[in-house]
């Protein structure tokens, strides 16, 4: 499974920003400590309707995100969805995919690089036979997730890239979240 994600326009970051974010959570600690909701249920069949629910920052839920944004996911045909969504899948290639822009973008204005162009094509490779219980030795989930970097960055070196995406690995949160084991608790409400 491959998906492309394609930035036609200049990536960047507001350096002061980032600096000031920085400050505020050096002297206020609790600031850095942020909890991302969703809601989900199902819509039918394999396909889940899904909304955000509110940010909550330093214990304060901010309420304004609860249902601004809608994601549907379904799974292809071949994998027994009806095709109607992206796929849990996908959903995870998505996020590294904003993951990096974000982290990137980030990187190159604290190292003052500039990032004409941007593209990412992102692989994830599953065997099946683990999750269907056809061979209890190969894993449920992904086998490897790859991702291509291509970076358009007018007068940078070429190590100066290689040690900006050397970075961008040690930098991602969601990266971090899927490389790293993370305790996942499901509880029956």
């Amino acid at each position: 499974m491959t998906e492309t994600n394609t930035l036609h326009t200049e990536a960047f970051a507001d350096l002061a920003a980032i600096e000031a974010t920085v400050a505020a959570v050096t002297e206020q600690p609790e600031l850095g400590k942020v909890t991302f909701s969703m809601l989900s249920e199902s819509a039918g069949g394999l396909t889940a309707k899904t909304i955000t629910g509110p940010l909550t920052q330093a214990g304060v839920a901010d309420e304004s995100r609860r249902g601004k944004f809608t994601l549907h996911s379904d799974e292809p045909v071949s994998l027994l969805g009806t095709d109607t969504a992206v796929s849990p899948a996908e959903y995870i290639l998505k996020a590294l995919a904003g993951c990096y822009m974000v982290t990137l973008a980030s990187l190159a204005a604290a190292r003052n690089i500039q990032l004409k162009h941007v593209a990412l094509t992102l692989g994830f490779d599953i065997d099946l036979s683990g999750f269907l219980g056809i061979d209890k030795s190969v894993r449920k989930g992904a086998q490897q997730i790859t991702v291509d970097v291509q970076i358009d960055s007018p007068g940078t070196s070429r190590a100066d890239v290689e040690d900006l995406i050397g970075a961008l690995e040690a930098t991602s949160p969601i990266r971090d979240t899927l490389a790293n084991p993370v305790p996942v608790i499901t509880r029956l409400g």
